[in-house]
């Protein structure tokens, strides 16, 4: 094949999507201009590429600031550090985890709506170990982790060799590991003893470089996500997988490996979050915390700019997103409005985000043009 046929053929492969462009331009240049593409993978991992871009993100910064006034002019304890870390060892850790690799899986161009009830599964299979060891805590933290390893890898399979739309085949494994978990724990709590456990106590009541232990293991998380995206050509891949996954074919990239490698990704972080969960609460559980959490980590990551259609999204937008919600959970506690209300809230807010995204973009999923 000659020299032009290549062009040709990249420049029809990068047509295929319209709204993947940036990712294609982005990968193309990593090969012929690796300085201005450095510059352009950097901007797009903090979500501050565009103009949009970076007034979604003054937008969340404005609400956090305006929930953090009206609490605290109702409720002068909101902002003081007592409370917080009470918001922070709450399901904030939980739905932060979970919302960063959510944001991870929707950049490759993937979605992961079980990572609830990988967290609930993992939670159980520990305290399990736990239990038939004798409590030997460094057995029940590996066995959660690896079967939150494994929970990634089915989907992943599911999704590129079962060649399952992700949404479905994440739903049906929901479904799964939900109902698996509650066989194993008998739909209730399952192990006692944590609080005596060296390791649980510092998961639990520990601190590192001055943080809690829980909020230490958040922030790592969120650096060495924003290090991969910011500083790696894997993370410049994962984005032109989720632009352009024809072009980045084109380009050389196994897209089947990182797709795997991404939900792997995802399984191990909820299995972390598990583990959190079990030293939080004192015994593993299906259910209780974990509901609701594909709702906050889908919401994390579309208030942080990630499309749904793959390609975009920032950490610094998910951290946002991450404080905003946490301020508004614990905010509507704090003034003893009804946690019902939670859910309508958060409902509202992936809602505006999807809305924006598609405004922004003058498209819609179904119906007749304007």
């Amino acid at each position: 094949m000659t020299e032009r046929s290549d062009v040709t053929e990249r420049e029809a492969a990068a047509g295929g999507r319209g709204d993947g462009a940036d990712a294609a331009t982005a990968a193309t240049e990593a090969t012929t201009a690796p300085r201005q593409t450095d510059r352009r993978s950097v901007l797009r991992a903090l979500g501050v590429l565009t103009h949009a871009d970076r007034v979604q993100n003054l937008i969340l910064l404005a609400v956090i600031v305006l929930i953090a006034v009206f609490v605290t002019s109702r409720q002068p304890a909101f902002l003081t550090w007592n409370n917080l870390s009470v918001a922070v060892t709450g399901t904030i850790i939980l739905f932060g985890l979970t919302g960063l690799v959510e944001l991870l899986v929707i950049i490759v161009g993937g979605l992961d709506i079980s990572v609830g009830s990988i967290v609930g599964l993992t939670s159980v299979a520990g305290a399990l170990v736990w239990t038939h060891t004798g409590q030997n805590g460094a057995l029940a933290v590996l066995a959660a982790l690896g079967i939150g390893l494994a929970c990634g890898l089915v989907n992943g399979l599911l999704i590129i060799y079962g060649r399952v739309n992700p949404f479905i085949a994440t739903l049906a494994t929901l479904a799964a590991f939900k109902g698996i978990g509650q066989v194993m724990s008998n739909g209730g709590a399952i192990g006692s003893g944590f609080s005596s456990n060296a390791i649980f106590i510092f998961i639990q009541r520990g601190s590192v470089a001055g943080l809690p232990t829980q909020l230490f293991v958040l922030v790592i998380v969120a650096l060495a996500l924003a290090f991969l995206l910011l500083f790696t050509d894997i993370g410049r891949n994962i984005y032109a997988i989720g632009g352009n996954p024809t072009a980045a074919r084109l380009a050389g990239v196994s897209i089947n490996r990182y797709v795997l490698a991404v939900y792997l990704v995802v399984g191990f972080v909820c299995a972390i979050a598990g583990v959190i969960l079990m030293a939080r609460q004192g015994f593993g559980q299906q259910t209780g915390s974990v509901d609701g959490l594909e709702l906050k980590a889908v919401t994390v990551a579309a208030l942080g700019g990630a499309s749904l259609r793959g390609g975009r999204g920032g950490v610094l937008g998910a951290v946002l997103a991450i404080v905003l919600l946490g301020f508004l959970e614990n905010g509507m506690n704090v003034l003893n409005i009804n946690t019902f209300w939670q859910n309508v809230a958060q409902g509202t807010l992936l809602l505006i985000a999807v809305i924006a995204q598609q405004r922004r973009r003058k498209e819609r999923a179904i119906g007749i043009p304007d």
